[in-house]
């Protein structure tokens, strides 16, 4: 059995992993960049060694630098958790060279499942049932054009390096195959210096429906049943749950077996997964379930499988890489009860999904009925460097209908501030009634999106209870002075008082009646005060402070002040103090986590306060120009 493990990635997977090696008595080593100093899968393990500056590409993507961490500290074998080199061959190879033990597949079936054109044509030798299209090694337009008109429109074009939803194009006319082609080819070309593609036919309603395999060095291979990817943005999953809403049993095992099948063909050991697109116009049909693509490593969403079955995957990884059998055969797995997976951000949703960096001050993940699999904790740093995810939220229920609800609830009462979250877009996601029906698809983000990414507002009962507190309750009293002067407020005020409060730094009015709000006996979606000044209600965080007067108060959009919306660097400036400028014209550009935003003005007006020039980083919130109408001049 190994002894010491050294994981070669950081985050939440590597505190996932550090939990099942501590209970098997095997001591655990991190790695860490400059970044990660202070993280919490640093202070988790048992020891860690410093790897590098915080880009990636110089520290955690670096294999010399892991290999040398393991010898150093007498590490005997490396998990790789998913990401980062987990699906690099040929650092496997160098772990097994440099005499270490690979917690992962043999390189040549890491290999063999690299390249989507050779894995499908290998997939079809196998039996497996593969998506309608062509995979020829002539890559001419004429070629390709001609074999997209055979298969018939729409067709998807991928590349076949491919992964993550990059190197992906849909294509619905003949018209738009060339140029559809060429953009597909040169992000492939950036993105995986491999330029190849194939074609596939587009599957009108999309399922995405993967199996968890696992085999071992003595020939067995069993599968723990299915999970249901569907909900998707961009090609990158959301929510995932375990098994698969309206799955049948003969449509279970055909896939299931499918997938054995596929693992079986490339002598897979370890931990993988089957993905595949099921045409479900019709409903889950073993006859319209497609091979895409298989993941030689653990899944994000593996914690669903673990759910419904009982089994620490991370054990199994273990215990095979020392050599020893699965621990258990297909006839002793089983499915129990329905499990559900949502990934937790740090991105803003109703700005385009921006990432969001900076300390959080405030982290109340889930509820306490939840597992939560995550790498940070209240007062940690969400890092520009890496992925923003902030943890899995994972809730296992005997049911679908309860596991929804109680995942529901679990988004509801998480608060993240003053980093922003996408806990409030994962609350609206769970109540969509494709989704509550099980009859969601790759594309149901994207047709509700403008719903589900509309700014959230207070309630109208939150912002009552915040009005109440603004005209200080009688119990105190004893704080009268102090309170009295936060702007202008009495106790003896009358009753109906009209309350000026701001919101997010936007000015809201409510009015008081008796102290309390008159609220339906069943409502229940204000869950209360997570911080001094922050309110939350169904995952939004909002800012409430009484709203001064004397013009001395914090700067609102309403007031035309142009509010940085994250931590980042200024990459343009457009205007010049005292320059008259139009509604809607860019004022100035912001970086951060390799995405742009533009800052408009939000009316006609002149540039007045410009606090920032090229170059500059700001933080969030900071007022970096206002905008003053000429009226108010």
């Amino acid at each position: 059995m190994i002894t010491k493990l050294l994981i070669a990635n950081r985050g939440e997977i590597a505190c996932r992993i550090m939990r099942t090696a501590r209970a098997m008595g095997v001591a655990t080593v991190a790695v860490y960049s400059d970044a990660d100093a202070k993280a919490l899968h640093v202070r988790s393990a048992d020891e860690s060694v410093h790897i590098g500056p915080s880009p990636a590409a110089e520290s955690y993507l670096v294999g010399e630098k892991i290999i040398a961490a393991a010898k150093q500290t007498g590490a005997d074998a490396i998990h790789p958790g998913y990401g980062f080199l987990s699906e690099n061959a040929d650092f496997a190879q160098a772990v097994l060279d440099a005499g270490l033990i690979w917690v992962g597949p043999k390189p040549a079936s890491i290999r063999a499942m690299g390249l989507k054109d050779a894995a499908k044509a290998r997939m079809i030798e196998a039996g497996v049932p593969v998506t309608p299209g062509y995979l020829g090694a002539d890559q001419s337009l004429e070629r390709l054009t001609k074999e997209a008109e055979a298969i018939g429109y729409p067709v998807l074009i991928k590349a076949v390096a491919g992964g993550g939803g990059k190197g992906m194009r849909k294509v619905d006319a003949p018209a738009d195959f060339a140029a559809s082609l060429e953009s597909c080819r040169r992000e492939a070309k950036a993105s995986f210096g491999n330029d190849e593609v194939l074609l596939e036919k587009w599957i009108t309603s999309p399922r995405h429906i993967e199996v968890q395999v696992f085999g071992d060095a003595h020939g067995n291979v069993v599968h723990l049943f299915e999970r249901d990817c569907s909900l998707q943005r961009r090609h990158q999953k959301v929510i995932e749950e375990a098994p698969a809403p309206g799955m049948d049993e003969a449509t279970r095992e055909a896939i299931c077996a499918a997938a054995v099948r596929a693992a079986k063909a490339v002598d897979y050991e370890g931990a993988g997964t089957i993905e595949f697109i099921a045409d479900a116009s019709e409903g889950l049909r073993a006859d319209r379930i497609f091979f895409m693509e298989m993941n030689t490593r653990l899944q994000v969403e593996h914690p669903v499988t673990e759910e419904i079955t009982g089994v620490d995957l991370v054990e199994w990884q273990l215990r095979v890489a020392s050599g020893e059998p699965l621990p258990k055969r297909q006839e002793e797995l089983s499915i129990n009860g329905h499990a559900i997976e949502a990934r937790l951000y740090a991105e803003d949703p109703a700005k385009g999904f921006l990432p969001s960096t900076g300390r959080l001050e405030v982290a109340n993940l889930g509820a306490d009925y939840c597992r939560i699999d995550t790498g940070v904790e209240a007062g940690a740093e969400i890092s520009p460097f890496y992925d923003p995810m902030i943890a899995k939220i994972i809730y296992h229920a005997e049911d679908r209908e309860t596991a929804i609800d109680g995942m529901w609830r679990a988004c509801a009462v998480t608060a993240i501030s003053p980093v922003r979250s996408n806990a409030w877009f994962l609350h609206r996601l769970l109540a969509l009634d494709e989704y509550q029906s099980g009859q969601m698809t790759t594309g149901t983000i994207g047709v509700h999106i403008d719903a589900l990414t509309a700014e959230p507002k207070l309630s109208a009962f939150a912002l009552q209870d915040a009005a109440n507190e603004a005209v200080i309750p009688d119990w105190w009293a004893e704080d009268r002075e102090r309170i009295e002067g936060l702007a202008g407020f009495r106790l003896n005020a009358a009753r109906n008082t009209k309350v000026r409060l701001l919101v997010n730094g936007e000015e809201a009015v409510a009015a008081t009646f008796q102290q309390a709000a008159s609220v339906d006996d069943n409502y229940s979606g204000f869950q209360g005060v997570a911080a001094d000044g922050l309110r939350y209600e169904n995952g939004a965080v909002f800012k409430v402070a009484p709203y001064r007067h004397d013009g001395t108060g914090q700067a609102s959009a309403a007031d035309g002040a142009i509010i940085a919306p994250m931590p980042g660097k200024v990459i343009a400036v457009d205007v010049a103090e005292g320059q008259a400028v139009t509604a809607g014209q860019r004022l100035m550009v912001l970086e951060a986590m390799k995405m742009e935003h533009a800052l408009t003005a939000p009316f006609d007006g002149v540039i007045e306060g410009l606090t920032v020039s090229a170059g500059a980083q700001v933080q969030v919130d900071a007022v970096l120009c206002k905008v003053v109408s000429a009226s108010t001049e």
